[in-house]
């Protein structure tokens, strides 16, 4: 299966669980990562400050160049974020 594949499956995956308000299927993704708390850290405040940024090229460049790990913990990120910006 190509990475494009993989990538619409977890996109969907994202928006089907989104829609469920359920963390379960997103917990699985990410709970078997070989990443730690800091590495988490590091990577959502590097995220959030390039994200305030107006430079896009370098947002761009940083995300181009992360792992497959990183991309994941990303969206599980946006989307316990969009969870909670909502709620209300």
């Amino acid at each position: 299966m190509s990475d494009a594949i993989q990538q619409e499956q977890i996109d969907q995956g994202v928006m089907e669980t989104l829609r469920e308000r359920d963390h379960s299927a997103l917990a699985q993704q990410v709970n078997h990562l070989a990443c730690n708390h800091n590495d988490i850290i590091e990577l959502l405040a590097h995220y959030m400050a390039l994200s305030e940024q107006d430079n896009d090229e370098l947002f761009d460049d940083w995300y181009d160049n992360l792992s497959k790990e990183q991309l994941t913990v990303l969206k599980v990120f946006e989307v316990y974020r969009g969870q909670y910006e909502h709620q209300n």
